[in-house]
């Protein structure tokens, strides 16, 4: 199990709330999934809405964060819950026919300030792991190790959009005949490295999207993501609505990727042709929530002729 600061320290801000609950549209005794429960802050706002007579299923594949959620579940929760310990792909083997589904594809704070995984450039002294669920594959340190230059610039460039990919892939294979890739530092020190000091982005740290890419190739967060959207969604009921939080081109891309052909079968209705985003209030707020982009869906009810107001 993964080891996790004091709770007593840990802040989230839930992001697009707002949003999230205007187009989910939840009422009283509704059965609802939040797919990706982190801290539990869409959930409970979520188990407010659904009330006593609601019922609601929280999925975490981090035990530890799990274990959290379900403290603050029981202290504040006003619907009843059940947790499962599993990815979010596992939606369809545990329910169906649900009012509504959320899925925040967004790491959390906490696993990103978190000793000990290697998300965060706090510690460049930490073993570079990145894994959400440490029980399970390969730690980031040893994909560096063993990957082709031309493989670890695919990954940088397809997960990360990074544009100096091929520099720092040939900078990680040059260092690493040396001396193994271990560290968050020796990651960080490989990409500065590669990056002229005049092409560094003010506003983000120079490894963001190259780290950002190497936790999701880690951890598989693309492999088939347009597919399992699908079949997540298809776990709705007749009217359920479902919205997705992605944070990266490419998980948009699969998201409205899955929406659009969910549509054009008849059976859905893409509420969202364009993805929201955060306001500008929000960001100032949390600067987390900058690159988010929501999209919402509907499963029809069968009636002819019904109309969606202009929210969708």
């Amino acid at each position: 199990m993964s080891e996790l600061p004091p709770s007593s320290g840990w802040m989230h801000e839930s992001v697009m709330l707002r949003e999230c609950l205007q187009y989910l549209r939840l009422l009283p005794g509704m059965t609802v999934v939040d797919g990706t429960l982190g801290l539990a802050g869409h959930a409970l706002a979520m188990s407010r809405e659904i009330g006593p007579n609601g019922q609601l299923y929280g999925f975490d594949w981090d035990e530890a964060m799990l274990q959290e959620a379900a403290r603050r579940l029981t202290d504040e929760s006003v619907a009843p819950y059940e947790l499962v310990h599993a990815n979010y792909r596992s939606i369809p083997d545990h329910v169906s026919g649900v009012d509504a589904i959320l899925l925040d594809l967004g790491l959390s704070s906490v696993h990103i300030d978190t000793a000990g995984r290697g998300i965060s450039f706090r510690n460049e002294d930490e073993p570079l792991d990145m894994r959400m669920d440490l029980s399970r594959g390969e730690p980031a340190s040893a994909l560096l190790n063993r990957w082709t230059a031309s493989q670890i610039e695919r990954m940088l460039k397809d997960f990360g959009d990074e544009r100096w990919a091929k520099r720092i892939a040939e900078k990680i294979v040059e260092r690493r005949r040396d001396k193994p890739i271990r560290t968050v530092g020796d990651f960080v020190q490989c990409v500065l490295a590669a990056i002229p000091v005049a092409a560094r982005e003010k506003r983000i740290h120079p490894a963001t999207r190259s780290s950002q890419a190497l936790r999701i190739a880690v951890n598989g967060e693309l492999d088939e993501l347009s597919e399992a959207i699908e079949d997540i969604a298809r776990c709705l009921g007749p009217d359920g609505r479902m919205v997705v939080l992605s944070y990266h081109s490419g998980e948009d891309r699969a998201v409205k990727q899955a929406f659009r052909r969910l549509a054009s079968e008849g059976d859905f209705e893409d509420l969202t042709k364009k993805p929201l985003e955060p306001s500008t209030e929000e960001v100032q707020r949390n600067s987390r929530s900058r690159s988010a982009k929501l999209r919402a869906i509907r499963r029809k009810n069968g009636h002819e002729g019904q109309r969606e107001d202009d929210l969708g």
